[in-house]
Parts: C-alpha cells; sequence; structure tokens
C-alpha cells in the first residue's frame, strides 16, 4: 500500500476556547478561567487522551502572560503544559486568541514587532517545557473575523467601526503574524506553523441581485487578504512566502454560510432549508486549491442534540473532499469541553462534554454520550486508536487508510449537509 505520512500523531484533534478579548461591555475576559478549564486542565486532558485525540488547540494569552514589553511571565499556562506532558497530547499553542495586551495599539508601527519579541519568548518557553518535537504554533487565529469584531463591528478591541478600519486592522494583524511566525522559526527552525481561517459562503438577499459583488467580495476576497499575505502573494515587503503558509486550517460553523446586508455585519447565518446553502466540500475545495497547502478542519462542532449528525455530515463532506484530491490532515472537534457565548451568556453546549454547575460553583464535565459514541464510530471505519499509548509519537501515523475509505465509500457532496 502507498504510504501518506500524517503531520499530527492522531487524525482527530480537539481544543479548547481561549479568547482573552477586552469585550464592548464586559472588559478584559479569560474564556479559560470562565470554563474553569485553567483549574481543570488534568481532568480535561485526562479526557482527551481517554477519546484518542491526541492534538489540542490550546492558547498562550498574550494580555495575561506579557507584563510590560519585553517582560513575561508563563505561570498562567503551566498547568496546560503538565498535564499535556503527563497524558501525552501534542498541543497546538494559539498566541494570540482574540485579544492584545490593554497598552498594546494594533495600529502602532511597532505593534508587529512588540508581537514577535513576545512570539520568540512564547517558543523558548515552549522549548523548554517540550524539548522535543513537533512544535506546533498558530500565531493569530482568524484574523479576518478578529477585523471584522475589532474593526467593523466594535466587539472587541480596538473597537472601530468602518470598513476601512477592519482592512487596516486585518492587514495590522497579517502583517504582525509573518513577524511573529519568523521569530518562532528563528527559536525552534522545525516548527509548523496554522494558519486559520473561517469557511464563508455569502449569498446576496433573494430581492437584491445588486449585491451579488459585494456579497462575493465577503466570501472570496475578504477572508484570504491575510493569507495571501502571509503566502508573500501581498504586501511582500513584510516577508510573507508559501514557506511560511505552511498548514492551513479551516473553521466551519453553520453560521459561515450567511445573507449579505448592506448595513453592515455580522450577516445572518441561513437556515437550514435555505436552498442557497453549497455543500461543505465545495468551500474545502476552494480554499485548499488557492494555496494547495496541507490543510485541516481546525474548528467544527453542531449544537445541543444535534452534535453527532453534525460531526458525521461535515466527516462525510471531509472524505468526498480527500476524494477530490484535498490533502487533508485533520479534524479538530472544537471545543472539547463548553464553551459560553460571547454575548449572550449561557452555554453553547457544543463541546464534546457539558459543562454543569454544581452548588460549590465548579462547572462539572459531562461527556455528551452521542457525540462520543459518533466519534468511536468513525476511529473504528477510519482505523484510528480510540486512546493513546504512552508515546503517541513513537511510530510515523499514517493517512492511507482515510484515503482508502474515501476511495471505497465515493461520498458525494450534499446541499443538505446540516
Amino acid at each position: 500500500m502507498t504510504q501518506k505520512p500524517m503531520i499530527f500523531p492522531t487524525f482527530f484533534l480537539s481544543g479548547f476556547e481561549c479568547s482573552t478579548f477586552d469585550w464592548k461591555d464586559q472588559g478584559r475576559r479569560d474564556l479559560v478561567e470562565e470554563t474553569q478549564h485553567r483549574s481543570h486542565a488534568d481532568e480535561d486532558y485526562r479526557f482527551l487522551a481517554s477519546l484518542g485525540l491526541g492534538v489540542a488547540r490550546e492558547g498562550i494569552p498574550w494580555p495575561l502572560v506579557e507584563r510590560g514589553a519585553g517582560t513575561y511571565d508563563f505561570s498562567p499556562v503551566e498547568s496546560f503544559a503538565a498535564a499535556q506532558k503527563r497524558w501525552k497530547v501534542t498541543p497546538i499553542w494559539d498566541l494570540c486568541h482574540y485579544g492584545v495586551p490593554d497598552s498594546c495599539d494594533p495600529f502602532d508601527d511597532q505593534f508587529a514587532n512588540r508581537f514577535a519579541a513576545y512570539a520568540a519568548a512564547a517558543a523558548r518557553w515552549v522549548l523548554e517545557q517540550q524539548p522535543h518535537g513537533p512544535w506546533f504554533f498558530t500565531p493569530i487565529n482568524e484574523i479576518s473575523h478578529f477585523a471584522l469584531m475589532g474593526g467593523a463591528w466594535g466587539w472587541c478591541a480596538p473597537f472601530r467601526k468602518s470598513a476601512g478600519d477592519r482592512r487596516r486592522l486585518g492587514m495590522a494583524l497579517a502583517k504582525a503574524d509573518i513577524f511573529a511566525a519568523k521569530a518562532i522559526r528563528a527559536v525552534i527552525p522545525e516548527a509548523r506553523l496554522i494558519h486559520i481561517e473561517p469557511l464563508l459562503h455569502v449569498v446576496p438577499p433573494r430581492d437584491r441581485p445588486d449585491l451579488a459583488e459585494a456579497a462575493h467580495r465577503a466570501e472570496c476576497v475578504e477572508p484570504y487578504e491575510a493569507l495571501d499575505a502571509i503566502a508573500g502573494r501581498t504586501h511582500p515587503e513584510w516577508g510573507g512566502s508559501p514557506e511560511l503558509l505552511d498548514i492551513v486550517g479551516f473553521n466551519n460553523y453553520a453560521f459561515g454560510q450567511q445573507e449579505y446586508k448592506p448595513e453592515g455585519g455580522p450577516y445572518p447565518a441561513l437556515k437550514p432549508d435555505d436552498d442557497r446553502i453549497v455543500p461543505v466540500f465545495d468551500l474545502i475545495l476552494r480554499g485548499y486549491r488557492r494555496y494547495g497547502r496541507p490543510i485541516i478542519i481546525a474548528e467544527t462542532s453542531g449544537l445541543k442534540g444535534g452534535r453527532d449528525d453534525w460531526f458525521r455530515d461535515l466527516l462525510l463532506e471531509c472524505m468526498a473532499a480527500v476524494n477530490s484530491g484535498v490533502d487533508l490532515h485533520g479534524i479538530c472537534l472544537f471545543p472539547g469541553v463548553d464553551m459560553p457565548s460571547w454575548s449572550e451568556g449561557g452555554w453553547l453546549h457544543n463541546g464534546i462534554a457539558d459543562l454543569e454547575e454544581l452548588p460549590s460553583g465548579t462547572l462539572m464535565r459531562k461527556p455528551c454520550v452521542a457525540y462520543v459514541q459518533e466519534l468511536r464510530r468513525w476511529q473504528r471505519k477510519l482505523k484510528r486508536v480510540e486512546s493513546l499509548d504512552e508515546d503517541p509519537l513513537d511510530t510515523p501515523v499514517e493517512l492511507q487508510d482515510i484515503v482508502e475509505a474515501a476511495r471505497e465509500w465515493k461520498p458525494r457532496p450534499d446541499p443538505d449537509w446540516y
């Protein structure tokens, strides 16, 4: 059988919500604290290991570890590193997951240099915790969405509300991402870099065909502006290159299929029975062909009782993409434990485990049984591990079983996929 080496130790990944934005009406937030993931780190990583999920996205929160320009304290993430080591889970370190320090202005000329200095310090800390690879980093998560939230919608700092500021913020973040990627590689030359953006499908209102071009820009131009810069296709003076666009991650949620509105976003999600919905296969294929880099689904989840159905349907769309030549190296079931709605409060019930508050205030982890059962079913069908052994990195992991399964099943893209 032809061998196809996999980048990660397991095909199914997970991760933890780690946003640290300065939110419009609530100030600085720490989603890790809100989910009690920091104090439950050992339990949470043991849970992932028991499910055979050997890779987890985890944050090193810039606003919490930087004590001043050039001064860093990584104690807020020490429990994560210890738990990863104990349970043999390989981290993907997010260095900026929605949030910059209070004293930091993304529009300042020195922003990229300041972020790069922090990224280098974070890489040195990671190397101390994890002397042997592989090492994975996401410098800045979802630049295009961060630019919308902070540049166009005023949801989080820097609280701007214009199309021009959206683009300025996005480009400032892209430049900082490039500088940080180079700083990480200066410390760890073998580091793998994962750049993550959402998969979007945006349509004009049925009665406004004149908005088709604007909807196309929102779908096919704006979400890729940062990746184009990182790849060196635009702003070559920043030093982007295909080498830096190492691995591309695409996030997929139901609200990624939207109807454009001229007064600005966020755009409303299409209802599940809308005939304008396209197969997610189409979106994966478009993103992959644009860059030709290895990809992962970097976040995906359904809600409440639909999580198992979502996972099954999304996986079949992914298998159709593999059958069309997409170099897919993983699907990240995100988050591993539930998370609160950013703006409305309350739990989203989108994790592999839900959270239930006990009288003591402790958030008890309760696995979603149907979701776990669906994961187990696909691990068996795809010949993936169902729990981690003592050394998940001791032998190369091959993707060929997945390629062969896709060929055998011949899944067809489905516009009614969710």
